[in-house]
């Protein structure tokens, strides 16, 4: 029998390959990012007294209705923008699942997306499976901000969705007000969707704000802004996200949620609603992840890598060119095999391997696992 690849040029993702190399190896891991520190106890009582009042089965299509609430409390409250929680908010089987629905809802044969690279690796096999075509624009170190002029020039009549990611992966950059202005000035007047992945949406560094797509009025009558519990509340493994966009958006992108997960986890829900009755879980996530970036900066003075600026996220990128002839996988390789600590190479989430002599260090970790993890890098 044979059989047809929808992705033919894909294989395992590189967050897999080196993961299952650092477990080989036994490898401080600097790599993912998920945090390696316990979330808050309450949240799994939450969890517990959830199940046992029987909430196992499933949950309304759209999220439970006091989570939605508190979804769109949350954004009033942050953003100044009201959501309608019944048709405007929709709570889903991770931010990942929320990004695959609004592009396979929104994005038609011959659609034209445009996006950032380096860049989340779903983003481009998510356009491909739709029959479209991923215009990939290149971001570059050491600031890694977005060109603007190249993207007035990659737009044209087929181009359906720009996306959108701030704070940024893997670069750690955040949007600036002149990227809303420039932002706001490309799609006016078009049918342009923009798809945010807000997914660290609560953690931008040196008293800057997250820019968040509902934040304006010229952008969030046409985007769908997605975030994730996961990142937020330190349980990556509990896979739910939401999504947030107009009514008309937003019909379309539960027609796709329905048939792929029908619903989140449901006393997962019911757990979150109550963790966000208390604001400072996520409005503290800031002060916790400067001073783990701080930490791992510190640490790292004495190692021969440069550090690049993170204004915000999970992740700080450091150069090693100017030492060393390896590209960024052979270094990677290195490092888990010769010094024991596992990071992630920057040409992995460029599509076509652009190798600028670039890594990524992930610091949402509980600090020895930091001052270890640098340790070992200072002794290259």
């Amino acid at each position: 029998m044979q059989i047809r690849s929808k992705l033919p040029a894909v294989g395992t993702t590189v967050f897999s390959v080196i993961g299952d190399l650092a477990e080989r190896h036994q490898a401080i891991n600097l790599a993912q990012g998920a945090p390696n520190f316990p979330c808050a106890p309450e949240l799994i009582d939450h969890a517990i007294d959830a199940m046992s009042e029987g909430h196992n089965q499933y949950s309304p299509m759209i999220g439970i209705e006091p989570l939605r609430n508190k979804i769109a409390e949350k954004i009033q409250l942050l953003y100044g923008h009201s959501y309608d929680e019944l048709n405007e908010v929709t709570v889903m089987g991770s931010a990942s699942e929320a990004l695959y629905c609004a592009i396979a809802a929104l994005i038609h044969p011959d659609d034209e997306v445009i996006y950032f690279e380096p860049c989340f690796d779903s983003y481009a096999p998510i356009v491909k499976l739709q029959g479209a075509v991923p215009v990939g624009i290149k971001l570059l170190p050491p600031a890694y901000g977005i060109d603007w002029d190249a993207v007035r020039d990659a737009v044209n009549e087929r181009t359906r969705m720009i996306i959108i990611n701030s704070p940024h992966n893997p670069s750690g950059a955040v949007l600036s007000d002149a990227d809303i202005a420039a932002l706001q000035d490309i799609v006016a007047d078009t049918d342009i969707v923009i798809l945010s992945d807000e997914v660290y949406e609560h953690v931008v560094f040196d008293q800057d704000i997250h820019r968040s797509m509902s934040r304006y009025e010229g952008l969030r009558e046409r985007a769908v802004v997605v975030t994730s519990f996961g990142k937020t509340f330190h349980v990556t493994g509990w896979r739910i996200g939401y999504c947030v966009a107009p009514a008309a958006i937003t019909a379309e992108i539960r027609k796709i949620h329905q048939f792929l997960m029908y619903c989140a986890d449901t006393p997962m829900q019911y757990a979150l609603a109550a963790m966000m009755e208390t604001p400072n879980h996520y409005l503290n996530l800031s002060t916790i992840y400067q001073e783990k970036r701080d930490l791992l900066a510190h640490a790292l003075k004495g190692s021969k890598f440069e550090l690049l600026p993170s204004k915000g996220g999970f992740f700080m990128l450091a150069r090693f060119h100017h030492f060393s002839y390896l590209s960024d996988v052979q270094l990677v390789r290195k490092l888990i095999e010769e010094f024991g600590v596992a990071t992630i190479p920057v040409s992995a989430f460029y599509s076509d391997g652009t190798d600028l002599g670039v890594i990524r260090l992930s610091f949402s970790k509980d600090d020895a696992t930091l001052e270890e993890g640098a340790r070992r890098l200072c002794k290259l």
